[in-house]
């Protein structure tokens, strides 16, 4: 493969310290990079260095003459007064970059579902974020890099990403270098990942999945001072193996050495233990929606569906004439110990929502049930919780907090102090010193999850939580949550940590008038962005051949038949494992044998359930 650019000795510090030191590096053709390490070790100065954006204190970056090298910069650089089109082709004519299949590609992938003239100014930090990604998409360059090229996109948009980028050069062709914390993203596209750390760049085969293997053994011959990292690397790796079926068909890493270190490795949750806290907790009610909508008048100012802002509790949407309809028949019996994920576009309805949950929107048909012991927190994509301790250095903040905490259940359970919980989520003593509104962005966020979870909610919202983490970090977050009981509602576009903490997804899909309907995902993500892919694709096939199903006759009246059957099979075990749910909180709570089997039961419905719905979907894709 031939030599595309290299680095030789850089060097590069800061008045306060040194970020890297002697640093060497070549890219070929067909790299495809990943760059992952902790907020402030350098990465984005890394990338910068590489791609000619910074210059080292010494040493120097050699590029092989003729090479193009096209970047995308974390800071937002687009001009608010030209419009996507100017942003994206320039002054191409329009055939000229119409009758080029890589442009009309991206512009499929990213924006077809905004103006061409709308301007830049008008469009979100997402819609931003898209415009740029196909500036820069649409170019013809030799190496790519990337600084955090997830930020603000929704799950599909990083899937059509992950998909263009593996096809986009030959296999020993072009190469690429990315900056993300997004796990799913580095597995699925990068075949070598750099670790930054302690001012070195250290290299892995493979993507995420192979470094983490490669940090593990790294970390069994380090010194004791690494033994925490190292346990919480062999706790991810576990999950690897063992959670998610799409990852472990890929042998990207020695099954073998893999299995081998995680033979001592218990399961991710208890979740007996947990379940049973949990409903001592929350007893069998938590929070019912009963064909459920939600209608914003079109009068009202700023209260737009699914904008991404919550309206308040007092938003009441009087008869609706005239209004829009985000959410209909929503009905979703949420029972103690669940962890669900809540997969949606922008605009879908996912705030509104996590809103009627929480209380602080009201339905404008249908109702709400809550438990009395129900106790709801929100860590919202806003930082209301740290605003009144702004100015005030963190040991003042934890100070005012409650004595401890306790984490897990049963046997497992264990009592931490804010001081405590705060070394689990990264904080080292010299940082306790610093004011709130001194921290970075990703401590911040670190501080506000610490100041809900020391309330002692038994329903934990998360809106967002991975932004402004970097993976050791949000590794960290997913053990802290392992060992909470209660239930869980996590809203996130970060497809790994949606995987990892939560145990089952729901969608918020349009319904045929346009009106978001909550539907249950039994293959995960996955399923998910098929229903998207169809809901697409359905319109356009529909104007060209309404008619066509793909059976017809006996054939067609048998699938519709068996469809309906599933259905009501369905519904009826739904309702079982919803009583039996319940049923728990009236069981023995110290019976953790009688539990275990009651649990086990109802995770055997549940199976039964997914492969029924899975049956359910394969049958109404062939009926359309």
């Amino acid at each position: 493969m031939a030599h595309l650019l290299g680095a030789e000795a850089l060097h590069l510090e800061y008045p306060t310290r040194v970020v890297f030191d002697a640093v060497t590096l070549g890219i070929e053709e067909g790299d495809r990079i990943g760059i992952v390490g902790r907020n402030g070790d350098g990465k984005s100065s890394l990338l910068a260095m590489l791609a000619g954006r910074k210059e080292p204190d010494s040493g120097r970056v050699t590029v092989r003459g003729g090479t193009r090298i096209g970047v995308l910069d974390q800071a937002d650089t687009l001009p608010d007064d030209i419009t996507i089109g100017a942003a994206v082709v320039g002054d191409m004519a329009e055939h000229e970059w119409a009758g080029d299949a890589r442009v009309r590609d991206v512009i499929e992938g990213l924006l077809t579902d905004l103006p061409w003239d709308a301007q830049i100014g008008s469009l979100s930090g997402g819609q931003r974020r898209r415009v740029s990604l196909a500036k820069l998409l649409t170019g013809d360059w030799d190496v790519i890099a990337l600084d955090e090229p997830t930020n603000h996109l929704d799950v599909e948009a990083i899937t059509w990403l992950a998909g263009h980028l593996k096809k986009r050069w030959p296999a020993n062709a072009g190469a690429l270098l990315v900056v993300t914390h997004d796990r799913w993203f580095l597995d699925e596209i990068c075949t070598e990942t750099w670790e930054v750390h302690d001012r070195i760049v250290e290299p892995f085969e493979g993507g995420y999945a192979a470094y983490i293997l490669q940090r593990v053994e790294r970390d069994r011959m380090a010194a004791a001072t690494e033994a925490k990292r190292q346990n919480l690397a062999r706790k991810e790796l576990a999950w690897l193996r063992r959670g998610a079926p799409a990852r472990t068909s890929k042998p990207k890493f020695r099954i073998d050495a893999a299995n081998e270190l995680i033979a001592d490795v218990p399961e991710i949750r208890d979740k007996v233990s947990l379940q049973s806290l949990a409903v001592s907790r929350l007893g069998k009610d938590v929070v019912d929606l009963l064909d459920v909508g939600v209608t914003y008048p079109s009068t009202s100012s700023g209260t737009q569906a699914g904008s991404g802002t919550q309206a308040g509790s007092g938003t009441q949407a009087g008869s609706g004439t005239g209004g829009k309809t985000v959410l209909k028949d929503v009905e979703w019996r949420i029972a103690p110990g669940e962890r669900t994920g809540i997969l949606g576009v922008n605009g879908a309805g996912k705030s509104t929502l996590l809103g009627l949950i929480s209380g602080t929107v009201e339905p404008t048909e249908g109702r709400i049930k809550r438990g009395k012991t129900v106790q709801v927190r929100t860590l919202t994509q806003r930082l209301d919780e740290l605003l009144p301790h702004w100015n005030d250095p963190v040991r003042v903040v934890i100070s005012g907090l409650r004595t401890s905490y306790t984490l897990g259940a049963g046997s497992k359970a264990q009592d931490l102090t804010p001081g405590q919980l705060l070394e689990r989520l990264g904080f080292s003593s010299a940082q306790l010193s610093t004011p709130v509104k001194d921290l970075s962005g990703g401590q911040q966020r670190r501080l506000q999850l610490l100041l809900v979870l020391l309330d002692q909610p038994n329903v934990l919202i998360l809106d967002e939580p991975t932004n402004d983490m970097d993976t050791d970090m949000l590794a960290a977050i997913e053990d802290l949550l392992d060992s909470w009981s209660g239930t869980l509602l996590v809203v996130s576009h970060d497809r790994y940590f949606l995987e990892r903490v939560t145990d089952q997804q729901y969608a918020i899909l349009p319904g045929p008038d346009g009106a978001g309907r909550l539907r249950h995902l039994p293959g995960g993500v996955d399923e998910y962005l098929r229903l998207r892919q169809h809901l697409e694709t359905a319109p356009a096939t529909a104007a060209a051949a309404p008619a066509t199903s793909g059976l017809d006759g006996a054939a067609l009246r048998a699938a519709q038949k068996e469809a309906a059957a599933l259905e009501r099979r369905i519904q009826k075990l739904t309702q079982q494992v919803d009583a039996a749910k319940h049923a728990l909180a009236d069981h023995d709570q110290s019976d953790y044998e009688g539990l275990g089997e009651r649990m086990k039961a109802i995770s055997a419905q549940e199976a039964e359930i997914e492969e029924l719905e899975l049956r359910w979907f394969e049958l109404t894709e062939q009926i359309g």
